[in-house]
C-alpha cells in the first residue's frame, strides 16, 4: 500500500501546508508533489524525485558557489571548495529538510513511513528535489531566493569552523614570529560519558595561560583556546601600540 503525507489532510491541503513552510507558492502544483514522491512509491524511477534531486544538487552548487565567492573575496579556491563541501553535504541537506519539517509532506512507502527515522539520504533527496521544482517553476531567482533563506546559517556556521580549524596555525606562526614561542596546550578539565565528552582546554605560550575553551573533542577545544588566546594577544599588541603613538 502507497501511503501519502497524511491521510486525514486532502493532497491540496497538504500542498498548501508545505508551500507555507516552504515559503514560495507553485504555479505548476505537480512540480511540488513529485518533489516530493520517493521512488518507493513511484511506479516507476522516473515518476519519482530522482531526476529532480539530481537537477537540484545542480542549482545548490551554482548558488552556493556565488554566495561564497561573493561573500569571501579573500579566500582561495581551496577554502572556497571546503566550505562549499561542507554546506552542501547530503548531511547539511538532511539536517535542513528536519529542521523545515518536509518529512511530513514527503509521498514514500508504508515501510519508511513506520521506520522509527527516515534515513538522512531521503531528506537530502527530498531537499534538493525542492530546489529543483522551484527552480522549474518560478526560474533561477526564486531557486537563488529559496537557498538563500535556508543557507546563510550554514554558510556562516562553516565559515566559523574554517576559521577555527586553522586558529592553531595561527596562533603558531604570530607567536613564533612575535614572540620567538611555540604554544602547547594544557587539559583542563573533561566533562560527561565516555560517549559524549566535553574537554576544556587552555593555551600556554611561555609562562602565560590564555582564556580556556571548551569543545566535543581535545582537537576542537584546542583550536578554540587557539583562537581565544590570538585575540587576546593581538588586542594586546594593537592597544601597545596605540598608546604608544
Amino acid at each position: 500500500m502507497n501511503i501519502g503525507p497524511n491521510s486525514l489532510q486532502s493532497e491540496l491541503e497538504c500542498l498548501a501546508t508545505c508551500e507555507r513552510v516552504l515559503g514560495y507558492e507553485f504555479k505548476n502544483k505537480a512540480l511540488l508533489k513529485l518533489s516530493l514522491t520517493h521512488a518507493s512509491v513511484a511506479p516507476t524511477r522516473l515518476n519519482s524525485n530522482e531526476r529532480m534531486e539530481f537537477l537540484g544538487d545542480s542549482v545548490l552548487g551554482m548558488v552556493v558557489c556565488d554566495r561564497l565567492f561573493a561573500r569571501f573575496p579573500e579566500d582561495e579556491e581551496g577554502q572556497l571548495t571546503q566550505l562549499k563541501s561542507e554546506v552542501v553535504s547530503r548531511t547539511a541537506c538532511a539536517q535542513l529538510a528536519g529542521s523545515l519539517g518536509l518529512i511530513r509532506f514527503v509521498y514514500m512507502g508504508k515501510g519508511l513511513h513506520q521506520a522509527s527515522e527516515v534515513p538522512s539520504s531521503v531528506l537530502a533527496g527530498v531537499f534538493e528535489s525542492i530546489i529543483a521544482a522551484i527552480y522549474l517553476d518560478g526560474g533561477f531567482d526564486a531557486a537563488y531566493q529559496f537557498i538563500s533563506n535556508n543557507l546563510d546559517g550554514l554558510i556562516s556556521h562553516a565559515a566559523e569552523t574554517a576559521h577555527n580549524r586553522n586558529s592553531k596555525s595561527k596562533l603558531q606562526q604570530w607567536t613564533q614570529k612575535e614572540l620567538g614561542l611555540t604554544p602547547t596546550y594544557k587539559l583542563l578539565s573533561e566533562t560527561g560519558p565516555d560517549h559524549s565528552k566535553n574537554f576544556q582546554v587552555s593555551a600556554v605560550i611561555g609562562a602565560n595561560s590564555y582564556p580556556s575553551a571548551w569543545g566535543m573533542n581535545k582537537k576542537e577545544a584546542e583550536q578554540k583556546a587557539a583562537l581565544n588566546a590570538l585575540q587576546e594577544l593581538q588586542d594586546k599588541t594593537e592597544t601597545s601600540s596605540d598608546s604608544g603613538s
